[in-house]
């Protein structure tokens, strides 16, 4: 087999300044905030609102894909491989 010395990629600071934020959220969050917009979408279908139910239904399989990006910022993050990444570097203290 022929060896590569290819650095390992890293991320942008956009994507670490994301990743560090959405790591501080817990992640049954996205759980509730689904499950609220489903009972929104069932309470506004008895009531009639289809387009409002539509709405507030169509937002469960983002909150909970969201849920995942989180889940899988706080296993396997940016920040678990690159030691030059800190709080300092975005102005946090």
């Amino acid at each position: 087999m022929l060896e590569t010395n290819t650095p390992p990629r890293t991320e942008g600071r956009v994507a670490k300044a994301i990743e560090r934020r959405t790591s501080r959220l817990p992640s049954d969050l996205f759980l509730w905030a689904a499950v609220g917009a489903l009972g929104t979408s069932i309470v506004l279908q008895s009531m009639n609102r289809r387009d409002r139910s539509l709405f507030f239904g169509q937002w469960a399989p983002t909150l909970l894909i969201l849920g995942l990006y989180n889940k899988l910022v706080k296993v396997a993050g940016s920040d678990r491989y690159d030691s030059s990444f800190d709080d300092a570097s975005f102005g946090e203290e």
